[in-house]
């Protein structure tokens, strides 16, 4: 991938410089969660507003891939779709649960990814595997009824919304997949974008939601995310394609921590006990599901380069 080419300094290795690049990559998208609550808008027409500001952006960067941007593939175009969904759930998730609760819930995207390939493609896992999702449900389970009642506006109907997150960008993963058969990963984010923008808006007119920021305060977080989106995804996008998959498994997992920080932070959230001991169960549980994947060979090498960041 050309676009996202940051010089590697002398003093660095490439591997130490990728994990860098990761690192803040995944921190940057650490603060979706806490933009979506500045908007000053609904939740969905809050995504709908960080793919209109990244489309100049992802535009230029697609235009600098070989073929530019061209006509896109069905698959391309499916992922807009499964791409929207995730954002309007998510962001609905967000809303009415706990920042930590919604951003670790849609993390289980990697789960639901291996056991698709073991039910659908017959692409029998580890018993690995198996130990990360019962550890990921019970996970799952513990952060849902160990909420305070106090985090969001209705924190059961949130988590709900959050863990399906993790099928729809599931769904937005395999897309994806099946598109850079034929295409760039910017010309396919581009497309992804194009398409999705438009369906958000579409689901906040449907559900009455407040589709103009009202202030200033509310557009600057609207443009902080689409130059989030930008760059969180396209620096994580070339640091994969740098980085073995265990590594950049556990790196991204950095991505719930910062927005636990900055939830506490910006809005005085806590955790209760039974939320922090699930939160560690997921994420342990997403760690050894990734590990439980790991192959020898160039199927590896392969998958490490086009395996997605969670859902943000």
């Amino acid at each position: 991938m050309t676009v996202f080419a940051p010089r590697l300094p002398a003093s660095v290795s490439p591997r130490a410089f990728a994990l860098t690049v990761l690192l803040l990559a995944a921190c940057v998208l650490g603060l979706a969660p806490i933009l979506v609550r500045l908007t000053e808008t609904g939740p969905a027409a809050a995504g709908f507003w960080r793919f209109v500001f990244a489309l100049p952006l992802l535009t230029i960067l697609a235009s600098r891939e070989p073929g530019g941007i061209a006509a896109p593939s069905k698959w391309a175009l499916l992922a807009g779709l499964f791409f929207a969904l995730d954002l309007s759930f998510w962001h609905y998730g967000i809303v009415m649960t706990s920042v930590a609760n919604a951003t670790v819930l849609c993390n289980l995207t990697p789960v639901v990814v291996t056991l698709f390939s073991w039910l659908v493609l017959k692409q029998r896992p580890r018993r690995m595997f198996l130990l990360a999702l019962v550890l990921a449900m019970g996970g799952a389970f513990a952060m849902a009824a160990g909420a305070d009642g106090g985090q969001g506006s209705n924190p059961p109907l949130g988590d709900a919304f959050s863990l399906s997150v993790a099928v729809w960008y599931s769904g937005y993963f395999l897309a994806v997949k099946a598109a850079r058969a034929t295409a760039g990963a910017m010309r396919i984010t581009f497309w992804a974008t194009l398409v999705g923008a438009p369906l958000l808006l579409i689901v906040a007119l449907v559900l009455g939601e407040d589709i103009i920021p009202a202030g200033p305060a509310g557009w600057a977080a609207c443009i902080a995310m689409g130059v989030m989106h930008v760059f969180g995804q396209g620096g994580v996008a070339w640091a994969l394609g740098r980085l073995p998959a265990s590594i950049t498994a556990v790196t991204i997992l950095i991505q719930p921590v910062v927005a636990g920080l900055l939830g506490w932070w910006v809005f005085g959230e806590t955790l209760t006990p039974v939320q922090a001991l699930g939160g560690a169960l997921v994420l342990g549980a997403i760690v050894l599901a990734q590990r439980s994947q790991k192959t020898p060979g160039s199927q590896t090498k392969a998958g490490a380069e086009e395996t997605p960041a969670p859902a943000s």
